[in-house]
């Protein structure tokens, strides 16, 4: 029987130590990439520090990591500190940890396998000084595989999981695959959100339905978990999320951000075990 290194022992008691300081882990998956998923992790996490909470971010998509990009961190670099690494403040009140913000070629592929992607997401988990947070918002890439698998594996209890899908058929398969992986490994589950779910037509502000709508919702229902919302697929939004300056911070008004704000009460009324 293989025994833990004082290495291991030392990081599992930090991993300890910083997970009793976080009161809510959230992870967000998808079944398929191309979907939005980090662009609704980050304006989630976005409007949770709006609103006055603690929030840390943190990119565990080691093969594409793309927080940094979307919080406007692109080209810094995380430091260290006597209390170990130090998260980047993206906004008040928000944290971001990221492969990206390690990183000095961004172009250069990360080529791991399972074990040195569960050693990194360890990593970020213990070695990283959190501090106190009301909320860690874990953006995972695509699938069911590594990166997911290491995050439960090494949080053991995440209060609320959230599939993000469009409305097709081809990305509805695999949100119903997230959905079972969630309830195979005992995650709280929070809810679907479809995004894509119409597009909002810059020239007329009217909104065609271009990917189809209601496949997410139809998933959730059919699988007994809550639906969260849709979100339009809107071009203003995408040109934000790629300079950095996320829809719910540079257009509050905007309706997008509006239904995202609406998305986010329903996550915190189903993390708080209301209806």
């Amino acid at each position: 029987m293989e025994t833990q290194t004082a290495r291991e022992k030392e990081l599992d008691q930090r991993l300890q130590s910083n997970l009793s300081r976080i009161k809510n882990k959230l992870m967000i998956f998808s079944g398929k990439g191309g979907v939005g998923k980090t662009t609704a992790a980050v304006n989630i996490a976005c409007g949770l520090a709006n609103r006055g909470y603690k929030v840390g971010i943190l990119d565990v998509d080691v093969h594409g990591p793309n927080i940094a990009k979307m919080l406007g961190l692109e080209g810094q670099r995380l430091a260290g500190s006597e209390l170990g690494m130090e998260p980047m403040e993206a906004l008040p009140n928000l944290k971001a940890v990221s492969l990206a913000l390690i990183m000095e070629n961004q172009d250069q592929p990360i080529i791991w396998r399972g074990p040195m992607k569960m050693g990194v997401i360890r990593q970020f988990l213990s070695e990283v000084n959190w501090g106190p947070l009301d909320y860690l918002i874990i953006d995972s890439p695509p699938g069911t595989g590594d990166e997911p698998l290491s995050v439960c594996q090494l949080i053991q209890k995440i209060d609320g999981g959230i599939v993000v899908t469009t409305p097709q058929d081809v990305a509805i398969l695999d949100a119903r695959k997230s959905i079972s992986f969630a309830k195979e490994l005992n995650i709280r589950f929070t809810g679907v959100i479809e995004n894509m779910s119409g597009f909002i037509c810059p020239h007329c502000n009217k909104e065609i339905d271009l990917f189809g709508s209601g496949g997410g919702e139809k998933a959730a229902n059919d699988m007994g978990v809550e639906f969260l919302g849709r979100i339009p697929l809107e071009p203003e939004m995408v040109k934000l999320g790629d300079s950095g300056r996320p829809i719910i911070n540079s257009k509050r008004e905007d309706k997008t951000s509006r239904i995202i704000e609406n998305i986010i009460d329903r996550i915190l009324n189903s993390l708080n075990g209301k209806k």
